[in-house]
């Protein structure tokens, strides 16, 4: 293990029956110079002993076992003692195709990349054989300056490609020289790349697809109510805005994905509020409704925002004409929707 091209970091927790088929599609790669750092995150089921099993048989397996503190602190534990030129975060319960290391590690090398950013899948399981694959993927293309990525960027935030780390290799150097971690925050994952893209120079987008992110587990489409979701997203929007802002970056398109892609997610923060998991009185309901479609930042996504999609147009039409009693029944709708019928909600949510 001293010639280690990729360190795999994976946190492990509570994910026994999906593991197997995880570290299997690592063993399967057609690139072996790699490295698997697994950190079992004080799980309660087997997970942290499968990983064991599998680390007796193959030395590029370490398994890290350390008390529960979450998926941030599980993969900055990791970090500091990965040995590969790139890093690569994979979450425990996914699945990766073969030539995922071999092609991403050529790119990278080729282009002396600090970051390579690829396509993936979204597979929604409704039972062990019934799934519904989303393909998220843009065409091809290096970037030749920092300028150019920048400018790009909106494109790449539009296709979800630049939230998640597991469709991407991070060159370690880069990531240890800007002391770059996971914060210690529910959904780390978009910090953490808004960290790496904010001064990043060399980038390489391939629209090959080769992870596969399994919404397989029951808790993974019905979501459990979050009290503080709606100040979380108006959080990550200002993380966005402060991003071009310092990227210098303002043309109608970004403007126009930054907004659409805000008042998007507000609507997702409605369903949150009607969720029949949501403790709050009825009246408390439509306050938050009424303070979410009231709020200046709503008012103006609306007036900037341009749906991709008749369904959102619709969606949205609550918010334009304020209506309190309207939205909220929207959000139950949709919560219903989300609960009693995934399929439908997956293929609505894909084609928005």
């Amino acid at each position: 293990m001293d010639d280690v091209k990729i360190s795999v970091i994976m946190p492990v927790y509570n994910v026994e029956k999906f593991i197997g088929k995880c570290i299997d599609s690592l063993l399967a790669q057609t690139f072996t110079e790699w490295e698997l750092i697994a950190v079992d995150d004080g799980t309660p089921d087997r997970s942290g002993e499968i990983c064991d099993e599998y680390a007796k048989k193959d030395s590029r397996i370490t398994v890290i076992h350390k008390e529960n503190g979450g998926a941030p602190s599980a993969r900055n534990a990791a970090i500091p003692k990965a040995k590969g030129e790139y890093l690569y975060f994979m979450d425990s319960d996914d699945w990766a195709e073969p030539t995922m290391f071999e092609d991403m590690y050529k790119l990278a090398k080729d282009n002396d990349a600090q970051l390579v950013v690829a396509g993936y899948y979204i597979d929604t399981y409704f039972s062990e054989t019934d799934f519904y694959s989303q393909e998220q993927a843009l065409p091809s293309k290096v970037f030749g300056t920092q300028r150019e990525f920048r400018e790009y960027a909106h494109k790449m935030f539009d296709k979800n490609l630049l939230y998640t780390p597991w469709n991407k290799l991070f060159q370690r150097k880069y990531i240890m020289d800007n002391n770059i971690r996971f914060k210690n925050t529910f959904w780390d994952d978009f910090p953490f790349n808004l960290d790496v893209i904010r001064d990043v120079e060399r980038v390489v987008l391939t629209e090959e697809k080769y992870y596969h992110f399994m919404r397989a587990r029951s808790d993974s489409e019905t979501a459990k109510y979050r009290a503080d979701m709606y100040e979380k997203r108006e959080e990550e929007h200002g993380w966005m805005l402060s991003l071009y802002e310092h990227w210098g970056i303002d043309t109608e398109e970004s403007r126009e994905m930054l907004y659409r892609r805000y008042v998007e997610r507000v609507i997702g923060c409605i369903e949150n509020v009607t969720n029949s998991a949501c403790t709050l009185s009825s009246e408390e309901k439509n306050e938050q409704i009424r303070k979410m479609i009231n709020s200046e930042t709503v008012r103006k996504a609306l007036k900037i925002a341009k749906p991709n999609s008749t369904v959102m147009k619709l969606m949205l039409i609550p918010l334009r004409i304020k209506s309190t009693a309207i939205t909220r029944l929207e959000g139950t709708v949709i919560s219903k929707v989300k609960s009693g019928n995934v399929k439908m909600f997956a293929k609505l949510k894909a084609n928005r």
